[in-house]
């Protein structure tokens, strides 16, 4: 039986991610009705009020959280978290929910792959044989040929490529800076970048769209909160299995709220995907307890 920690943890975790699938559907609805940066620059405006206040109250408050010694890799990991979010809901709306998950699935191989030649880390063959087997069920997922060329799936490939890149760098940053201050960056980073390029694309919303932007943004601060206190309860290692959850709950959203087709190469490479990455988790896992003794 798990210990009580790891229960609340996993539990914690399961709330985010349910959260975190909802909005994606919204967003979803969002960024196919409106422009996706505009609708992600309202989202990260309620984040980065979240954060603010997050952090007001923590030990030593806003100034202790917000203190790093390499601002220029915090600014730049939470802008790019920023970017990605861009390019993922395009994707969502463009591409369609399930393809786009099931690539999604693909990320925490590559930063596998990715923690070797940045972050000085050792994976073992059955890690690698594990990225290898991902990387196939990426490209029966993509499925490459002439008509890949014409397609968006690029999209949904690159936003893919971008949360890998910023697990890495925040991977990267956790060496020195505290948890804490990595997601108030998160956040800061964010709001920065997007507050320079969203008010271009200003428009208004109709309807019931201004009570669905109002979802998102208390979505994300709520998922936001959930999380971090599951890593605060649980070890990485506990949480990070369950959050392949979010990627099966968004697939189930686009094919029951959008009428989404589940077509059987992507039913498969997700599966081939899914099973790598569990691999790739489970062996982290083990590691991480051998390591502990």
């Amino acid at each position: 039986m798990l210990p009580q920690n790891a229960r609340a943890g996993l539990l914690l975790a399961l709330a985010a991610i349910l959260i975190f699938a909802a909005q994606d559907g919204v967003s979803k609805h969002l960024a196919a009705n409106y422009p996706p940066v505009f609708v992600v620059m309202v989202r990260y405006w309620a984040f980065a009020l979240f954060v603010l206040v997050w952090a007001t109250g923590r030990p030593g408050g806003l100034r202790a959280v917000a203190r790093t010694s390499q601002p220029v890799l915090q600014v730049a990991r939470g802008a790019l978290l920023g970017l990605q979010v861009v390019i993922a809901i395009t994707a969502f709306a463009v591409v369609g929910l399930v393809p786009t998950m099931a690539l999604f699935a693909a990320a925490p191989l590559v930063v596998a792959a990715l923690s070797v030649p940045v972050l000085g880390e050792t994976v073992g063959w059955r890690r690698w044989t594990a990225i290898a087997v991902g990387f196939c069920g990426v490209m029966v997922i993509l499925r490459p040929g002439p008509g890949m060329l014409t397609s968006d799936i690029w999209m949904s490939l690159v936003a893919m490529i971008g949360i890998a890149i910023y697990s890495v760098m925040t991977r990267l940053a956790s060496r020195k800076d505290r948890a804490e201050t990595s997601f108030f960056y998160t956040g800061i980073g964010g709001v920065a970048v997007l507050t320079l390029i969203g008010p271009f694309f200003w428009t208004g919303f109709e309807g019931w769209d201004w009570a669905w932007m109002g979802f998102a943004c208390v979505t994300g601060a709520a998922g936001h909160y959930f999380l971090i206190r599951a890593f605060e309860v649980a070890d990485a290692v506990v949480i990070q299995p369950v959050t392949y959850l979010q990627i099966v709950f968004g697939a189930i959203t686009g094919i029951v709220v959008f009428d989404e087709a589940l077509e059987w190469p992507v039913l498969l490479g997700a599966g081939i995907v899914l099973g790598a990455g569990l691999f790739s988790a489970w062996r982290d896992f083990v590691r991480s307890r051998a390591a502990r003794g």
